[in-house]
């Protein structure tokens, strides 16, 4: 019955009216830009009824596809009618999931019950819509019908179940920890209802007075904010959607090689990747596990900072603002050195303050763990002496500090923590000062040039947000000429504005990488949503505007930079592998799977082949993804640099490729493609022989290209 209905719609049914309707329904890119205005509309002038109806959709849609619908297809695996049926006409683009359930039908159905949860006569337009679009996917040759049945009843029931579900836990959370909020909506269902005042459940000798329990709202609404993106953040990981990048792979092969420090950074990192791993294993998840660890921890500190010396409300927005602000966003779930960086960075700052203000010898010894800290994380922190410079110079109280003990005990307590890398360093001919000069561009001589700050000025907005960049900076302009005498903001500008400008200004010299500047991001925005919160306090409002305005451009490309296949389901193009920005944590498995075939075939001649690699990048994803490979890290490596008289990287520090002398390689070349392999490999091996380039496909686009060489008989 279920192919006798299909053929009918699919083929009986077809006119050449209907072969232009049918698709379009099915799938066209102006369906979720009409919903985006929609709901910019709803959020802006739909009241509370409009912004529940949103935020309910928002909710319903990632629940719905990803525990539900995702789930199902993936159990079921029912082959799609166009790959069973031959006389199946296909009028769409052919799908990468399996059929059933159909997920257009579910998210049509599950958006046609919210909205008529909150407006009744949306059903007389949403039904129709939700029909059509069932249909049609059935027209098009992608769905049998019970498919789109399925998708239908499946989609309207999580929809009613989440609606219900989420005013039960309003209910119950609301009148324990939002009293005076739930007062104002006892339901998230009937948003108009309110109770009258004498039913507001406030124990006078148990509740403090209002502004005090408003204050303890925003806080604990902080609390919740952190807890849902900490588990969505996990979730987000263990859901495998990215691969590791160049320098996560490269950073656990460190994990494997315990050391002192390291060839270009300090050590903190490796154990902090070693200590994932042994929770986790060996994965994506283990490796990055410690990345929302640290996000959640630094915006816990920060809102308790904020609701301390200004007000919760501010600290909550300043979590909200984090979210929106990708290269924040980025570093939750990326675990590079640089959210460590950030969060001892902010740590120090924090406890700074407190030992500023309060003279105490305890939180400055504190201070001086965290600036040790963050330089075992990332060099950069020594600049943040730098900050403290230039607030004591800016606020002259301040310098009796400097006549106490504490500050001299923290600086006691950085240099303790520099012992590890200076040791190393000491043992390896100050490898890491060489390396970090030659970076630097400290070696050539100084031509000046526009081309690195105008790369550096297109791409901080962007990566900062556009609408919170331009904030952050009339922030501190306008703190800098009218509110100099506030010694909050001058320390906070102190411990932004001069890392922010160091590298501004080395622009001119050479390339700056947009994540540089990280640490001086948080103690910027904590001064924008300070001078900002008192703008909006003094009647500026304008204020919300722009809030919401940076809020939805910075969230939705959140969302995007974390699965920017959302783009092709929501257009019905993929973006181009060159401006995708998840190209380099995708295509890595597939691109050890190709080197692993080739591996294979030159085996066949009966010697052991290991892998060399022309980048440390590729050889530690080779390492990680090769299964062979991971599995003797790091007794046996099978996976190696390229070799060389001097140090290029880590590798050089570990053992080689030397000790198998007669064995063959395959050397994957990614850096210069189509040209001949270095004159070193050719000198190694008796012969090396070309295999071309091969193409590293991610969902029909070319991700990566790899030249890969056989390798006979290393001398």
């Amino acid at each position: 019955m279920d192919i006798a209905v299909f053929r009918c719609i699919n083929q009986s049914l077809s006119h050449p009216a209907l072969d232009v309707v049918m698709p379009f329904f099915s799938g066209n890119p102006f369906f979720v830009p009409a919903l985006a205005v929609a709901g910019i509309a709803l959020l802006w002038k739909g009241g509370r009824r409009g912004r529940l109806l949103v935020l309910l959709l928002l909710l319903t849609f990632v629940v719905g596809e990803t525990l539900f619908v995702a789930q199902l297809k993936a159990a079921i695996g029912r082959p799609r009618p166009f790959l069973t049926l031959p006389d199946a006409q296909l009028l769409a683009g052919r799908g990468r999931h399996a059929s059933m359930p159909s997920g257009h039908a579910a998210n049509w159905f599950a958006g046609a019950m919210i909205a008529f949860i909150y407006y009744r006569r949306s059903l007389w337009f949403m039904l129709p819509i939700a029909c059509l679009v069932g249909l049609s996917r059935i027209y098009v040759g992608v769905h049998y019908p019970s498919d789109v049945l399925a998708g239908a009843i499946l989609g309207a029931g999580y929809a009613a179940a989440i609606a219900w579900g989420c005013n039960a836990l309003w209910n119950w959370a609301g009148q324990r920890w939002f009293p005076l909020w739930w007062a104002h909506l006892p339901s998230t269902l009937t948003p108009d209802a309110k109770l009258s005042p004498v039913a507001i459940p406030v124990e006078p000798s148990t509740i403090p007075h209002q502004p005090s329990l408003l204050s303890l709202h925003w806080l604990r609404l902080g609390y919740v904010l952190i807890a849902a993106l900490f588990v969505g953040r996990l979730i987000y990981l263990a859901s495998g959607k990215i691969e590791l990048s160049e320098d996560e792979a490269y950073q656990w092969l460190w994990s494997k090689h315990p050391a002192l420090s390291y060839y270009s950074k300090p050590p903190l990192i490796a154990y902090t990747q070693w200590l994932g791993t042994h929770l986790w294993g060996d994965t994506e998840f283990g490796v990055r596990f410690f990345s929302p660890v640290i996000a959640a921890v630094l915006s816990f500190i920060l809102l308790r900072f904020l609701a301390r010396e200004v007000n919760s409300r501010a600290g909550f927005w300043l979590l909200l603002i984090v979210t929106a602000t990708p290269l924040l966003a980025v570093g939750s779930t990326l675990i590079t050195i640089d959210p460590l960086s950030v969060l001892f960075w902010t740590a120090a700052m924090i406890s700074g303050w407190r030992a500023v203000q309060r003279d105490s010898t305890r939180h400055w010894l504190w201070t001086g763990l965290w600036l040790g800290l963050g330089f075992l994380s990332k060099y950069v922190a020594l600049f943040q002496l730098l900050s403290w410079g230039v607030f004591f110079a800016q606020w002259k109280p301040a310098r009796a500090q400097l006549r106490r003990l504490g500050p001299w005990l923290a600086l006691l307590i950085l240099a303790l923590c520099t012992l590890p890398v200076v040791i190393w360093n000491a043992q390896h001919g100050w490898i890491t000062v060489t390396h970090l000069g030659d970076r630097a561009g400290l070696a050539k001589a100084w031509q000046p040039t526009l081309r690195f700050f105008w790369d550096f000025l297109r791409a901080e907005p962007l990566l900062l947000n556009p609408v919170f960049f331009v904030a952050a900076v009339w922030a501190a302009v306008a703190f800098w000429r009218r509110e100099r005498q506030n010694r909050l903001l001058v320390y906070l500008f102190s411990m932004g504005a001069p890392l922010f400008l160091i590298y501004f200004a080395y622009t001119l010299r050479a390339r700056v990488q947009p994540n540089w500047i990280a640490p001086s991001v948080l103690p910027l925005f904590c001064l924008m949503v300070i001078y900002w919160e008192a703008r909006w306090r003094a009647r500026a409002r304008a204020v919300r505007g722009f809030l919401i305005g940076g809020l939805v451009f910075g969230l939705t490309a959140v969302v995007l930079l974390h699965d920017t296949n959302l783009i092709a389901r929501i257009t019905g193009y993929s973006l181009p592998s060159a401006w995708d920005p998840l190209r380099r944590v995708r295509g890595w498995r597939e691109a050890a799977r190709l080197v692993g075939d080739a591996r294979t075939r030159l085996a066949s001649e009966g010697k052991p082949v290991f892998v060399i690699g022309d980048h440390y990048g590729i050889s530690g994803l080779l390492s990680f993804y090769l299964p062979e490979a991971k599995a003797d890290v790091p007794e046996r490596p099978l996976v190696y640099f390229l070799s060389s008289e001097r140090p290029e990287n880590q590798f050089y520090f570990w053992p080689g490729y030397e000790r198998r002398k007669g064995e063959n390689a395959i050397f994957v070349q990614q850096r210069r493609l189509n040209e001949p392999p270095p004159e070193r490999l050719r000198m190694e091996f008796t012969t090396v022989t070309d295999l071309g380039v091969v193409s590293v496909e991610y969902r029909d686009r070319v991700f990566h290209r790899l030249q890969l060489f056989e390798c006979r008989d290393l001398r």
